[in-house]
Parts: C-alpha cells; structure tokens; sequence
C-alpha cells in the first residue's frame, strides 16, 4: 500500500468515527446518573415549633483537608433551606458568627467546639447563649464526611477521546440541637454520587453536589 493510499484510508476512517460520534451526540450529548441515600431520625423536632422559632447556622465541621469547604457548604445548604421553606426565619452562618463575636462569646464558642471534637456534645449553656444572641431557637450544625471529584477519559477509535465521564460524591450530615435545652432534636445523614459523560471540562460543581443533597435532606425535614 502506497503512502498516499495508506494517508487517504486513515482519513475517511477519522471522518467516520468522527461523523458517528456526532449521530450520538445529537440523539443523547449525555447521559447522567445520580445515586443518593438519605437517612434522617426526628428526636423531638415539632414542625409548628421550627417555623415559630426559626433556625441558625453555626460552624460546620469537615473531614482533614476539606476545611476550606466548609463557608462554601453553609452558604449553599442555607439558599436550599430558604428555597424549601421561605416562610422559615433562617440566620445564615455569618449572621450567626457576627452575633456571637458582638456579644463577646467568641471563646466560648471555640471552646464549645474544641469539647464537641472530643465529645460530640455541644454545651447546654453555651448553646443557649447562642440561642438568645440570634433570636431563635434551634442552632443547625453541618458535617462535610467527604467529597471527591473524578475524571475519567472514554477514548474512541484512532485513540481519539470521544467523552470524559465526570464523578462527584459526597456525603454530608446535619444536625439540629435545641438551644433552650441542649438536646439534639432531629438529625440526618445524606451520601449523594452523581456521574454523566460530557465533552466539557467542568467538573460538578460542589455548590451544585451541596444542594442536591440538600434537598434530599430538606424533603425529610418535619
């Protein structure tokens, strides 16, 4: 076979896969998949009490090395909350903490976090004081278990990468403490793994990973 011949071969073989990769694309540019469990245990939260009484946000905690989703995690789970429930008094994370430094509790409020590390209890007083300071009753505590993001190329004929499918799991916690007794009310556990075939780049964004799991949470809430 001829240099020529052999060139023009290899070409018409590209232009058909390349031509059959676009028949795919337009009948399906993706295909998604999302796996999600939800587990929630409602210990003494009334839902008349919540939407009278309102909630805040205090410090979430994190697995070593994702300290730095943790601002982005309450901003995302208080938009869901407010979206799911509009007439619920909701005091986002910032609010909480500018509250608690105003009145002068900033170390007690480390403290009570340092113990709960140690524990998994929050001060009764401590909670409480937070409690007055914001102006509602129930203090809610977000724990990020884990998020991971992967890639992984699907290549085509010639070596040519046809699509990338794109992973994200994440596993996430929340916990509702009563402010005027110390108790837990209502907690529940959310692991979300989502996954589709993309030519883009982006990965899921955590924001969007957050807020699925969040409404997976929210619809459970009482």
């Amino acid at each position: 076979m001829t240099p020529s011949l052999h060139a023009l071969l290899r070409f018409l073989l590209l232009a058909t896969a390349v031509l059959g990769f676009g028949a795919t694309l337009t009948g399906c540019s993706t295909t998604k998949q999302l796996h999600s469990t939800t587990q929630t245990l409602s210990i003494s939260l009334e839902p008349q009490v919540l939407h009278t009484s309102g909630i805040a946000f205090i410090t979430p905690s994190s697995v070593t090395g994702q300290e730095e989703d943790k601002q982005a995690l309450a901003l995302a789970f208080t938009e869901a909350l407010k979206k799911a429930r509009p007439a619920l008094r909701v005091v986002p994370l910032p609010a909480t903490l500018s509250a608690i430094n105003r009145a002068n509790l900033s170390g007690e409020y480390r403290q009570m976090f340092e113990d709960y590390r140690l524990t998994g209890i929050f001060s009764r007083d401590t909670l409480l004081k937070v409690s007055n300071v914001t102006g509602v009753r129930y203090l809610a505590q977000l724990k990020l278990g884990g998020f991971r993001q992967e890639s992984k190329n699907r290549w085509g004929t010639l070596g040519i990468r046809m699509l990338e499918t794109k992973t994200t799991s994440l596993r996430l916690y929340l916990q509702i403490w009563d402010g005027e007794n110390g108790s837990v009310a209502w907690e529940g556990a959310q692991e979300l793994s989502s996954s589709h075939e993309t030519l883009q780049e982006d990965a899921i964004p955590f924001k969007t990973a957050v807020e699925q799991s969040a409404a997976e949470l929210l619809a459970r809430l009482p």
